[in-house]
């Protein structure tokens, strides 16, 4: 009989992370939910899953804090076994200009968005290894293709993380590890219902060919292909699910 997997998806309370949870659990693969601080979210997230079937545990945690990290893995590891699929999602995008960038906001920035994937990709590939058979996926974001100004950190941050992606991805493809990144374009999500937001939206609609925002669901199917046996043969990649967006 098949054992059923286990994927370990970072900021998964809300957004890409939440679609991202349901639609593994959905495909009966077991979910460890993560976030910072709402842990209601998470739980809630949770019962939706355990809805389909499968097991569940919300293991909160700062990704920033390597401790954090290790313990997030940690509690995984303890009722799972093993971690089948890591999502590496979780992530902050302040904006500062750059002369006025303090290091305290660059290296926490550094922290939660880059090595994060780091820490937890340690705790989780012993258990791939053995089982001979895992998977990775980070989430980047446009930074990780454009940059963007008032956000050196993030574009810094992100750029690391394909960099990351595509060594994993040659030292470990050969013990039936993948490692992959996805590059999201602008996506609708809980954003603040106010005029500023709504000129913000409509101004990254027109730079999209197909005329609106992605969906939380576009990325978590990909999210899913990646993390399939089927999706086996894609290693090392930075795929764009971004409308056709070029700038």
């Amino acid at each position: 009989m098949d054992i059923r997997r286990t994927a370990l998806i970072t900021g998964s309370g809300r957004n890409i992370g939440r679609a991202t949870a349901l639609a593994l659990a959905a495909r009966d693969i077991n979910v460890v939910l993560n976030g910072s601080r709402d842990k209601d979210a998470c739980d809630a997230v949770a019962a939706e899953a355990a809805k389909l079937g499968v097991e569940t545990l919300v293991s909160m945690g700062d990704v920033g804090s390597a401790k954090d990290c290790r313990e997030i893995a940690g509690a995984a590891l303890d009722k799972f076994g093993a971690v089948d699929i890591l999502v590496n999602n979780a992530a902050i995008r302040p904006e500062s200009p750059f002369l006025d960038m303090d290091e305290k906001e660059w290296n926490r920035v550094l922290a939660v968005d880059m090595s994060s994937a780091f820490w937890l990709s340690r705790a989780c590939l012993p258990g791939m290894i053995d089982k001979g058979w895992g998977r990775i996926v980070n989430i980047a974001g446009m930074n990780a293709i454009h940059g963007y100004s008032g956000r050196a950190h993030v574009s810094v941050a992100k750029h690391a993380a394909w960099g990351l992606t595509k060594a994993l991805a040659k030292e470990f493809g050969a013990r039936g590890v993948s490692t992959n990144i996805i590059s999201p374009g602008p996506i609708a999500g809980d954003h603040p219902d106010d005029l500023e937001m709504a000129a913000h939206i409509a101004a990254q609609e027109s730079k999209i060919p197909l005329g609106r925002l992605g969906l939380p669901e576009e990325i978590a199917a990909t999210v899913c292909l990646l993390s399939s046996d089927e999706g086996a043969f894609i290693n090392g990649q930075l795929i764009q699910v971004n409308g056709g967006t070029q700038t």
